[in-house]
């Protein structure tokens, strides 16, 4: 008599979990069909594709699209964080030439911005769109950037990390009194790193030095999450390298026309006094780049730069 009873008690038990499977499933089958749906709605809304930004316009308002999304507005957000990177990522195949991921300004990327603000009016807490905004969009509209930056900071008031990225597009437009107000206000939030307030002084006093440059590519490869904005930061901090070198060897070159009157005819000639300063040289002489890439003479000049094969940016 124990186990049908047992039995009798655990069969409604078994049937509230089945209706829970079976609600939890349908949430999600519904969550998928409204993304889908809205998909088709907004691409039955435009002509076939062309590159030109007349058919890349966003067809809802962000606040349109929030409505529409109705309880799914995460997934919609990924979907148009897709959009973004498929976006730019057209654009970038279509270019040609080299390019940074910090200055995309040639790529006439208009629609950026518009694409960053649904994503983060659709999911508010959409980190990794902020940061994208901070680091591609000051070159394309750097008050759109600063706007998208304080819309993340309003909306998530306990992460720090957005008044670093605030910080940083006020720096790389040379505002550094304010980038120093971001990097002070960031340091007041819970959790941030001492490194925050160092920043603040150091854009008050040094803002444009090379050294607050390489503590900011620094900071950023080791804070970020996202592999081609740490490629980036790997990217500026050799091209500091290289300045550094390329000033140090200018130095050595000057100092060998003063004493010959005349500008080094090849490498070989200052070899050993390239090693004796720590730089790196190659079998023939010349000195190497961060990349391993011999710098080229440019005798006419008497300076080094950079051989264009070099992954180091020029600019």
């Amino acid at each position: 008599m124990r186990r049908a009873d047992d039995t009798q008690e655990a069969t409604p038990v078994r049937h509230r979990q089945r209706w829970r499977d079976l609600s939890l499933a349908l949430v999600i089958l519904l969550g998928m069909t409204a993304v889908v749906l809205l998909s088709r709605w907004m691409d039955a809304r435009r002509p076939a594709f062309v590159v030109r930004e007349a058919d890349e316009a966003l067809y809802v308002s962000p606040q349109t699209a929030r409505r529409m999304s109705l309880a799914f507005n995460g997934l919609v957000a990924d979907w148009y964080w897709l959009r973004t990177l498929q976006y730019v990522g057209r654009k970038l195949d279509a270019y040609q030439g080299d390019i940074q991921l910090d200055d995309l300004s040639p790529l006439a990327i208009q629609q950026l911005s518009p694409l960053l603000e649904q994503a983060t009016t659709l999911d508010p807490k959409f980190m990794a769109a902020y940061e994208y905004g901070a680091v591609v969009l000051p070159t394309i509209d750097a008050e759109a950037a600063i706007r998208l930056t304080r819309k993340g900071i309003e909306a998530n008031p306990q992460e720090w990390r957005l008044h670093n990225y605030l910080g940083y597009i006020y720096w790389q437009r040379g505002r550094f009194q304010e980038a120093s107000a971001a990097y002070r206000e960031g340091a007041e939030v819970a959790g941030a790193p001492n490194w925050m307030r160092a920043m603040a002084a150091q854009m008050e006093i040094k803002g444009g030095s090379r050294e607050t440059a390489r503590t900011l590519y620094r900071n950023m490869y080791e804070e970020s999450q996202d592999e081609q904005v740490r490629q980036l930061a790997l990217n500026r901090l050799a091209q500091l390298d290289s300045l550094d070198e390329r000033e140090r060897i200018g130095q050595l070159l000057e100092n060998f026309r003063a004493r010959a009157g005349r500008c080094v005819a090849d490498w070989r000639e200052l070899t050993l006094t390239l090693q004796q300063t720590g730089l790196r040289v190659d079998a023939s002489g010349a000195p190497l780049d961060p990349a391993g890439v011999p710098y080229v003479l440019d005798a006419s000049r008497c300076a080094a730069r950079l051989d264009a094969r070099s992954p180091v940016p020029q600019k």
